[in-house]
């Protein structure tokens, strides 16, 4: 063994080396040792002061916070969401580490088509767009969580238009949101069953689509007969626009009961994000049993946020008109959403095939929420 080996990195002692030998480093005076070792020591150290903050940094990094995309609409028949993101319950139920982002839509085949490109995580929208969602995505796209709102969709005349009935309709100009949309769906349908067609379908009657703030503008100029609205559109034709009410949907379903407005996910949102979409859901139940328990304070609140989102607040009457005409709930009415889509496959608007919406409700998580709460699950 030369007088320079080691054994695991240790310096080898003089009896490793042989008796009688000295290694020269003990030969050395005391002052250069230390001289020696101060420079070993610098080399050694220098490196790290460089290194240590770089590596340190990638140790405590914390992760990336959970961004979630919520979407909905500046519509009464929204109100958790108007009233959650108003008082601060959806960021209160979410995690430090979770980000909260919101986008506003007039109609749900935009929300749809945000959610396909991956640009959506969760909204709040109608029937119709999450079964045309479901459908074109052959049940990968997305699932419904809850719902949100039953009620509050009229079919509404304007004064002079000359309409009484279904029959006076033809040769009419009528609106929806949007083509595809609840609304639509329900004008289409309604047309179907008393014997009128669209004129694009060969029939006389024009429906077109047009945003709800438009509707009521060409209301006012007696550009449109008629159009088929979600609240608080309804009641603004009403009071804003000389219009009257012809059909309250509300009775043309059983018990006055039907889906306005549920709660969809991302698929892969929600399974990659559990604990994102529970949190979502705890505040929607919290904004739902708060609206009930105070609906006064509660149409203030809604106001205040079509405010911020519309530049103007809705009259006393126009809110309660709206409020009177639908039921803020989490139960999604999954009934109504099959007859929409029976309705909607009859019009032509779901392909060739009946849809299969076996998949499409996950109610799990909503009903996790519901019995930490002590309320009964929905069905």
């Amino acid at each position: 063994m030369t007088e320079n080996a080691s054994v695991e990195g240790k310096v080898p002692d003089a009896t490793e080396l042989g008796e009688g030998h000295v290694p020269r480093y003990m030969a050395r005076p005391d002052g250069a040792r230390r001289r020696r070792r101060r420079r070993l020591l610098l080399v050694l150290l220098v490196p790290l002061v460089f290194v240590a903050p770089i590596a340190s940094a990638l140790l405590i990094q914390p992760p990336e916070p959970v961004g979630v995309r919520l979407g909905y609409f500046p519509n009464m028949t929204h109100s958790q969401a108007l009233v959650g993101l108003q008082l601060g319950m959806f960021t209160d139920h979410l995690a430090s580490d979770m980000r909260l982002k919101t986008y506003i839509f007039n109609a749900g085949p935009s929300a749809i088509e945000a959610l396909y490109a991956g640009k959506l995580d969760m909204t709040y929208i109608g029937p119709s767009p999450t079964i045309t969602g479901f459908v074109n995505s052959k049940g990968e796209a997305l699932r419904c969580i809850a719902g949100a709102n039953s009620g509050g969709a009229v079919f509404v005349i304007r004064d002079g238009s000359g309409i009484s009935a279904a029959q006076d309709l033809a040769g009419k100009k009528v609106a929806s949101p949007q083509i595809g949309n609840t609304q639509d769906v329900a004008l289409r349908h309604y047309l179907k069953l008393n014997g009128l067609k669209t004129k694009d379908d060969g029939g006389n009657v024009e429906v077109v689509s047009v945003p709800n703030a438009d509707i009521l503008t060409l209301f006012k100029k007696g550009e449109l007969d008629a159009a088929w609205v979600p609240e608080p559109w309804g009641a603004r034709l009403v009071n804003e626009a000389k219009g009257r009410i012809l059909i309250d949907e509300r009775t043309t379903w059983p018990n006055g009961a039907f889906v306005t407005t549920n709660i969809i996910v991302s698929t892969k949102f929600l399974r990659e994000h559990p604990e994102a979409v529970r949190a979502i859901l705890e505040a929607h139940v919290e904004a739902t049993l708060w609206i009930n328990e105070n609906p006064e304070v509660a149409k203030a609140v809604i106001n205040d946020r079509l405010l911020n989102l519309t530049g103007k607040a809705l009259t006393d009457k126009v809110l309660s008109e709206s409020f009177s005409r639908m039921n803020v709930t989490y139960d999604p009415v999954r009934s109504s959403l099959y007859a929409y889509a029976d309705w909607a496959y009859d019009l032509g608007l779901l392909g060739t095939e009946k849809p299969n919406l076996g998949s499409l409700y996950d109610l799990g998580p909503l009903n996790s929420v519901l019995a930490e709460k002590g309320l009964a699950p929905v069905a």
